[in-house]
């Protein structure tokens, strides 16, 4: 619970993720034809919570170990952001294709 309590307080992108994770369940009760669909549109938010959450923990212990500038440091962290990255895409594909299916 430390874990979530520090990425609430100190990460700015894990409070609007989460948010905006909250906002959607409204959307997904409207937008989601199973239970299956509903659980799969809640999940692949979850799993941008997870990536953000891993990604600060690599920002975090990368700060920790040290502030100067270095090839690697910048690398894992830019893997990071990519990796979350990759997990909004997700939620668009999914959340589009829901929404094509529900509107077509």
């Amino acid at each position: 619970m430390q874990g979530f309590s520090a990425s609430w307080r100190y990460e700015s992108a894990f409070r609007q993720e989460a948010t905006l994770t909250l906002l959607a369940i409204p959307a997904a009760i409207w937008l989601a034809d199973s239970v299956a669909q509903f659980a799969l549109l809640l999940a692949v938010w979850c799993l941008v919570l997870v990536v953000e959450l891993l990604n600060s923990a690599i920002e975090s212990l990368t700060d920790r170990v040290g502030l100067e500038r270095h090839e690697l440091s910048g690398r894992a962290k830019d893997m990071g952001s990519a990796a979350v990255f990759v997990s909004l895409v997700i939620v668009a594909l999914v959340w589009g294709a829901a929404l094509w299916q529900k509107l077509a």
